[in-house]
């Protein structure tokens, strides 16, 4: 482990089946030539058995073992990696046996190869994008995200998927795809598409299945079903696997979940993939809750708690949103410099009792779910949209943080405490907006929400105008203190009332409106985070954010300097004041920053909950993308648990309650869970976008964009479609091309296109493509469900790099609830 540059190879992969889920032990190094055979009546003997718990558990305390999460290239399925423990290089698992079943997403242990075995490895033709994160690796305090990736399978007593399955098309360069087979194991429900054959015997009847994330080719497995649960051809359907060490794997089809390619059988699908609980909760978990509404504050509640009804506190949120869980207020104070300003967060932790029934169901979904249409709640609606939920003029039990600021943002003092209060009215993002660009004029009545009689708009107005101000003072000493932040673009969808499908699509513009709520959640975040610290060192649920992945981030070096990109690496201050100031207004320049963003993102690594006194080194504690040396969560307690924890926490800290009775393990294993619900909720995220994004392609495509090119192969390209945020390949061979050639200048990859004439008396007109060449490509549907590709427009006479305005296929749609 100490080549500084490496990726190493190794042989085996070693996993515990009980403690952190089914992982796997490979047979033989390298593994190269098993990706070219078929695996078919070797299931028996391909792969070792697991590892005992106890033997693993040795291995650990000797060192022979090394633990991590794996990740699987989604661009090359026999390649995978976990982290090494200094978090400087990767360690390189090559080929499905030596992956030994275990899936992206798993927490395995794996034993190194001796070190004579080891090798570099190098990525292939400036392929460095396959190794790139999600942006769901990306925490939300860098990206600016509130909306909430892979899953950790942990759970020993289920039935886990092994299926056969073959890569996709686009995971290969010249878009022909891999005709090799591979295992995929994962989660305890599957979605796959099945498509009946006329092949039967009395026990069994076989399909064609391909699971969720592999559309495009399909693999035959045997799967038992009753004739109650017979699938239509071509329809998504669940499937019960049951893995076991050697023998082969169980399958029983369990449920169709309905056409393939329509919107809730593949919401449902990816759900399922995701291992999200989507059931309805249970009737004695609802019965515990108050039953008659509306819902009453008890009178000995007014007596414990700081009753702030009559302060001027409203919510800001997105248009649709019905869970409020975070109001705002700013009160002048008599100097004229200085103001009390509170943020007040829905007291769940009074509806949720510590190791209640809905204690526990809501530890275990750990996070509420946004897809694109609807809502998957961590808590019963009732809970969310009613007894939490800050809705105006109505009072609501709250945990406030507040404190004695200067306009510039200074801060004098801070008090912790429970509160009641009843918000005077609910803004949007838009409401808001539209006070801080109109200063001194007055809103017309009809323009905003209903405000409680107590309160005028006037006075609210006012007070979103010095949340502004202030919070931009916040904001400005924030970065200058050496915060980051990555902005990605984000696609928002205007959706029909009747059918649900996709009318349009717009980029989300992030505006000060939402910069002012940030700051002031950021800054309640932070001042708790210090507050259960200092009470409870060895006992706080904290949120950390490591520094990005050296090997990743030198790459990123290394070809900014080929570029002639003068972009600082050193620390996360710098790094946002290169992004900052590297670029001009222009539109193409913004397009260059945007690609650039792109690239910052994937050596970031991903935020993650600890608790403290699981760590040792205070250094790792630390955020880097908001470079502060404590955070947590405190302010979404209706959509995420720890947040649930963290207020338990506070409330022992003020005295309120005891502290929870909970030693540090058992709060780093529910840490650790709560990282993996909200990696994989994000992750569901993504895809409900992408499977709306397909649609709106199918249904109103094809679709044009200009866009700017990321990463140039051999025979294809990778663009970042500006119009729309997403990325797509563009494959050569899908060109009508006389020729194409691939060159390095210097270390610059250089793809020159030769297109085939539309007039045979003209001459063929040739193209460079190199990275942040800005081009016009064409988004068309496929024929195979929820496909799309995107082909590059012949260059004709239209000025590309003037970036001409075009309107947005739909305008101001609302922002999906996060």
């Amino acid at each position: 482990m100490s080549h500084p540059d490496c990726r190493l190879n190794l042989g085996t992969l070693r996993g515990v089946s009980s403690v952190v889920g089914p992982r796997g032990v490979g047979t033989s190094p390298g593994d190269k030539k098993s990706k070219n055979k078929s695996i078919r009546g070797k299931k028996k003997s391909i792969f070792e058995n697991y590892m005992s718990k106890e033997d693993v558990s040795e291995g650990l305390k000797r060192g022979t073992l090394i633990q991590g999460v794996l990740r699987i290239n989604p661009k090359k399925f026999h390649e995978a990696f976990i982290p090494s423990p200094d978090g400087d290089r990767d360690i390189f698992i090559d080929g499905i046996v030596a992956r030994n079943r275990a899936l992206n997403g798993d927490l395995v242990v794996v034993k190194l190869l001796p070190e004579e075995q080891w090798k570099v490895i190098k990525p292939e033709s400036g392929d460095k994008e396959t190794e790139g994160a999600y942006e769901s690796d990306l925490p939300e305090e860098l990206c600016g995200s509130h909306l909430l990736q892979q899953s950790l399978k942990g759970h020993n007593d289920s039935p886990d998927v092994i299926t056969e399955a073959q890569l996709d098309d686009s995971d290969s360069e010249n878009g022909h795809g891999n005709t090799q087979n591979v295992v995929v194991d994962g989660v305890k429900k599957h979605s796959v598409c099945v498509h009946e054959k006329d092949e039967e015997t009395e026990t069994q009847r076989s399909y064609l299945a391909c699971p969720v994330s592999c559309r495009k080719l399909e693999k035959r497995v045997l799967v038992r079903q009753s004739q109650k649960t017979r699938a239509p051809p071509w329809h998504r359907t669940r499937v019960l696997y049951q893995r076991s060490p050697c023998k082969e794997q169980q399958r029983q089809l369990t449920k169709s979940l309905g056409q393939a390619g329509e919107i809730e059988p593949e919401t449902e699908g990816i759900l399922t993939e995701y291992g999200v609980d989507f059931s309805d909760f249970s009737s004695e978990v609802l019965e515990s809750l108050p039953q008659g509404l509306p819902w009453t504050i008890p009178p000995e509640e007014f007596s414990k708690r700081r009753d702030l009804r009559k302060d001027c506190i409203f919510t800001i949120d997105p248009s649709t949103a019905r869970d409020l869980d975070d109001a705002l207020s700013c009160k002048p104070l008599a100097d004229g410099n200085t103001y009390e300003v509170g943020v007040h967060i829905a007291d769940v932790s009074y509806f949720v009792p510590d190791g209640s029934e809905l204690d526990q169901v809501a530890a275990q979904r750990a996070t509420s779910v946004y897809l694109v249409q609807k809502v998957v709640p961590m808590l019963p609606r009732v809970l969310c949209e009613e007894l939490c939920s800050l809705n105006p003029m109505t009072d609501k039990l709250t945990f406030s943080v507040i404190w004695t600021l200067t306009s510039e943002g200074k801060i004098l003092s801070e008090w912790f405490g429970r509160t009641i209060i009843r918000s005077c009215t609910k803004l949007s993002y838009e409401h808001a907006q539209s006070m801080i660009e109109s200063p001194t004029e007055k809103i017309p009545e009809q323009e905003l929400p209903p405000i409680s009689p107590e309160h005028t708009s006037a006075e609210v107005h006012q007070a979103v105008l010095n949340l502004h101000r202030i919070a931009k003072e916040l904001r400005k000493q924030r970065f200058l203190d050496g915060a980051l932040r990555l902005d990605q673009l984000k696609l928002s969808f205007t959706l029909d009332h009747e059918t649900g499908l996709p009318q349009g699509c717009h980029i989300y513009e992030y505006r000060d409106s939402n910069k002012l709520v940030e700051e002031f959640m950021l800054l309640a975040n932070m001042a708790v985070a210090h507050k259960i610290y200092r009470a409870f060192p060895e006992r706080a649920l904290l949120r950390r954010h490591p520094p990005p992945q050296t090997k990743m981030l030198n790459d990123l070096v290394e070809f900014c300097d080929q570029m002639g990109l003068p972009v600082d690496f050193t620390s996360s201050g710098a790094l946002n004041k290169s992004l900052t100031e590297i670029f001009g207004d222009d539109k193409y320049s913004l397009a260059r920053k945007e690609v650039l963003t792109n690239m910052c993102s994937r050596p970031m690594q991903m935020a993650l909950y600890f608790c403290s006194g699981m760590l040792r080194d205070r250094e790792q504690f630390r955020h880097y993308a908001l470079n502060v040396p404590l955070y947590t969560h405190f302010t979404s307690p209706i959509r995420r648990f720890p947040d649930v924890v963290v207020h338990r926490l506070l409330a022992a800290a003020l005295g309120y309650r005891e502290l929870p009775d909970v030693e540090p393990s058992v709060l780093q294993k529910q840490a650790d869970h709560c990282n993996d619900r909200r990696m994989a909720s994000k992750r569901v995220h993504e895809l409900s976008t992408g499977l709306f994004f397909a649609v709106l392609v199918k249904e109103s495509g094809p679709l044009e964009s200009e866009a700017m090119v990321l990463g140039v192969l051999n025979q294809a390209f990778d663009v970042l479609v500006l119009r729309y945020g997403v990325q797509k390949r563009i494959y050569c061979n899908a060109l009508p091309l006389r020729s194409h050639h691939f060159q390095k200048v210097g270390k610059k990859p250089v793809l020159t296109l030769v297109w085939e004439p539309e007039d045979m008396e003209q001459e063929p007109v040739q193209q460079v493509i190199t990275i942040f060449s800005l081009v016009e490509v064409v988004l068309r549907a496929e024929a195979a469900a929820l496909k799309y590709s995107a082909t590059l427009k012949q260059p004709g006479t239209e000025d590309l790099l003037g970036l001409q305005d075009k309107e947005d296929c739909d305008s101001d749609p609302d922002e999906q609830e996060d």
